[in-house]
C-alpha cells in the first residue's frame, strides 16, 4: 500500500462524513450529489490501486 492509496482512501471517508454531516444540516441537493460522486470516486480508486487493477 502506498501513499496514494491511504490519501485517495482517507479523503473518500472524509468526503462521505461531509455528505452525512450536510444532510443532517439540510444543505441542498447538488451539493450532496457532487460530494458523495466525489467519495466514491476517490474511495474506488484507492481500492483499485490496492488491487494493482490500476497503476
Amino acid at each position: 500500500m502506498t501513499g496514494l492509496n491511504t490519501v485517495l482512501i482517507v479523503v473518500g471517508l472524509f468526503l462521505a462524513g461531509g455528505v452525512y454531516s450536510f444532510w443532517k444540516q439540510g444543505m441542498p441537493k447538488g451539493v450532496l450529489v457532487l460530494l458523495g460522486i466525489g467519495s466514491v470516486m476517490c474511495l474506488v480508486a484507492g481500492v483499485m490501486r490496492i488491487q494493482g487493477l490500476w497503476d
